[in-house]
């Protein structure tokens, strides 16, 4: 079956989690990776055509982040790249309340292809599969937030609706924010997973440059880890404490909670 799906991202969080669910339907996906047999890599646009030739539609995570400040000029030779291989539907990823992100919003919107624009809370997954996951081993989460309570969202609800916008139509034209209704501080989200864990875990608030350094140490380019942890502590600034219904208006069922993600985490071995 010849593949009409482009997935970028395709090993990524989300990325992932689409292209399981698409195949999961019978339907062909194609790998936007760099190691795919059609490989796409953002910092090579002479991947680009080849990745989305004979493409109908595509799922676009952009790495290493929207925020970044080169990614706008990237997102807008991609949205011409997609439009002259005569892509139809382009789902993205963003993030909520993000400018720098939001101005890449703009680059799709104001493009020929029929677009849906998703843009989730932070990752309940962070504590399972992603940056603080070696902490929750550790016993010990730190970052640097505000003190103000997140919505939490989990991946899975994230992929549903992604899913939802590449396949069906009434999607097209819209702006998702995507969040948990289970509004949470960073300390109340590590002593649920505790609780469903039986882990001793204790969490503390650090400054931006403290988290910075952790970066460094565990490996990342001093420019980075700068990067990351001012991103990090301008999202958990408290800017997006409250919960949205874009999952509601996409699906029309309620988000996951936070106990539920941890017990599948949990049953699933993630903090083993």
């Amino acid at each position: 079956m010849k593949p009409e799906i482009l997935v970028i991202g395709a090993t990524g969080k989300t990325g992932k989690r689409v292209a399981r669910r698409l195949e999961a339907r019978g339907l062909a996906v194609r790998h936007g990776t760099r190691g795919s047999g059609i490989p796409f890599d953002w910092e090579a646009p002479a991947t680009w055509a080849a990745a989305l030739e004979g493409m109908t539609s595509a799922y676009v995570t952009y790495m290493p982040d929207l925020a970044v400040p080169s990614a706008q000029d990237v997102i807008a030779g991609f949205v011409k790249a997609a439009e002259g291989a005569g892509l139809k539907r382009l789902v993205l990823l963003s993030q909520r309340n993000e400018p720098r992100a939001q101005a890449c919003e703009q680059i799709v919107k104001a493009s020929a292809l029929e677009w849906t624009i998703l843009q989730p809370s932070w990752f309940m997954q962070n504590f399972s599969e992603g940056g603080f996951l070696e902490s929750v081993l550790e016993g010990e989460v730190s970052a640097p937030d505000s003190g103000a309570k997140e919505p939490w969202v989990d991946l899975d609800d994230v992929a549903d609706v992604a899913v939802a916008a590449l396949l069906e139509d009434g999607h097209t034209g819209q702006v998702y924010e995507i969040t948990g209704s289970d509004l949470l501080t960073f300390e109340e989200a590590v002593a649920r997973i505790a609780d469903v864990t039986g882990r001793a875990l204790t969490y503390k608030t650090i400054t931006p440059k403290a988290f910075e350094e952790t970066l460094v140490a565990a490996g990342f380019g001093e420019t980075d880890a700068e990067f990351v942890a001012t991103l990090v502590s301008e999202i958990l600034d408290g800017k997006n404490a409250s919960p949205s219904d874009g999952l509601q208006r996409a699906l029309g069922r309620q988000p996951r909670s936070f106990l539920e993600f941890a017990q599948a985490a949990h049953s699933a071995g993630c903090w083993q």
